[in-house]
Order: C-alpha cells, then sequence, then structure tokens
C-alpha cells in the first residue's frame, strides 16, 4: 500500500489588498523553507507608473504581468523548487493564467471581514 500523501509544492496565496496575503505568504514561506515571491514585485515598469498615477489596471494591463507570473510558477514546477506566491489572482480568468497547465500548485484564500480589511488600508 503506498502511505505517500501528495502535498503542492507550490502555493498561490491570494487576496484583495489589505488581507495579509503578503504577509502570511512570507510567513508560510519561512515555516516551510520555501523561497516566497511577491506578485507585487513582478509589475512591468507602465503598470507601475499607472498605479502611481492612481490609475486603476485593466485586463489588457494585467495580462503580461499574469503571464510573468505563470512562467515564474512553471520554473518552479519544472525545477521542483517549492514558492510561495502572494498575488490577488481574484479573478477566475488571471488564476487560469497563473495556474495553466501546472500541477501541485494550491491555493490559499487570505480572507477577512470588511471591517478587518478597512482597518488594515487606513494604517
Amino acid at each position: 500500500m503506498n502511505t505517500t500523501i501528495e502535498q503542492p509544492l507550490h502555493i498561490v496565496v491570494m487576496g484583495v489588498s489589505g488581507s495579509g496575503k503578503t504577509t502570511l505568504g512570507a510567513a508560510l514561506a519561512g515555516r516551510l523553507g520555501w523561497e516566497f515571491a511577491d506578485a507585487d514585485d513582478y509589475h512591468p515598469q507602465a503598470n507601475r507608473e499607472k498605479m502611481a498615477r492612481g490609475e486603476a489596471l485593466n485586463d489588457d494591463d494585467r495580462r503580461p504581468w499574469l503571464e510573468t507570473l505563470h512562467q515564474l510558477l512553471a520554473d518552479h514546477v519544472r525545477d521542483e523548487k517549492p514558492v510561495v506566491l502572494a498575488c490577488s489572482a481574484l479573478r477566475r480568468q488571471y488564476r487560469d493564467i497563473l495556474m495553466n497547465g501546472l500541477e501541485g500548485v494550491a491555493l490559499v484564500y487570505a480572507n477577512g471581514s470588511k471591517e478587518l480589511i478597512a482597518q488594515r488600508m487606513r494604517r
């Protein structure tokens, strides 16, 4: 009998801004001894400039960013190097791009009440 427990080698911590995904993801990666990546660090310069002006990103802005993150995950899957990625990934289509064809990737949803998120955002 096979008693091996299959577990993901890669985790995407997702949630809205202020949900704690970066804090949770970094702590989880530290605890597991895995690499940690914050999706915000992978935005192209044009996205950074747009957000700095207070403009919301649209799907066309996000697509190359999500494809870059997919490649990051794909490289880790290929190399069997565990990673925790903090990424909003709120829409199903974004998660589909991130995880397209990849096995061993789990999603963790960082959630909180509206009041808690609002309090964190004010800080």
